[in-house]
């Protein structure tokens, strides 16, 4: 089956799915509540370590706030559409949760690291998809560096300008985790390298007389 004239379905299904618990979240209560994020489902790492590790999925589907949601939907947007057709539905979804529960285990990691060195409590309530889109740009980055430097409009400047931005624009809020997004971007691409085969061009057929 030709891999560009499959469609974006996973990716389509992540947003619906993240945007309809959102409007629950906000409806039944408020996404920028970290208690009430906490209630329902965001990562906290000493639940996680209690072992709540659901959590290190259901955060991944969790935003505060609409511009939270708004901003990481239009990026899984534009490269998911680009992504999910070159590796497939199956090894797509294995990407992005991969890649987002990788990030937060990296994040808990560091978490655990600090209060056990410098005496910095665990108690930061976190949630949102980017380690899993970051994810997605890392596989993606590679699917392009395999395939000569493009895929379809879509060139290494381009795709290496996104992450660099939005890492840059991470270091801008203190609020945001940025480790958490370089570790999905890096499993992302790791992630690639396992699960991305680039598709061999059938050869021209010869002719022979007889």
């Amino acid at each position: 089956m030709n891999r560009k004239k499959r469609g974006a379905y996973i990716t389509w299904g992540i947003m619906v799915i993240n945007i309809v618990y959102f409007l629950f979240l906000d409806l039944t209560g408020s996404s920028k509540d970290a208690g009430y994020m906490l209630e329902h489902g965001a990562m906290y790492v000493p639940y996680v370590l209690d072992g709540e590790i659901y959590r290190l999925l259901t955060s991944i589907f969790m935003h505060f706030g609409i511009s939270h949601l708004v901003n990481n939907m239009l990026v899984l947007f534009i490269l998911g559409g680009y992504l999910e057709p070159e590796l497939g539905r199956i090894k797509y979804i294995l990407l992005y949760f991969g890649s987002g529960c990788g990030a937060n285990l990296v994040s808990i990691g560091y978490a655990v690291m600090l209060e056990t060195y410098l005496g910095i409590p665990m108690n930061t309530v976190s949630a949102g998809a980017s380690g899993a889109i970051f994810g997605v740009s890392g596989g993606l980055l590679y699917v392009i560096l395999v395939n000569k430097g493009r895929l379809n409009n879509f060139d290494t400047r381009r795709i290496v300008t996104m992450i660099l931005m939005s890492l840059y624009l991470g270091f801008q809020s203190v609020e945001t985790d940025n480790l958490a997004h370089i570790a999905g971007v890096i499993i992302g691409f790791l992630l690639g390298i396992f699960l991305y085969w680039k598709p061999q061009r059938p050869q021209s057929a010869g002719v022979r007389q007889f």
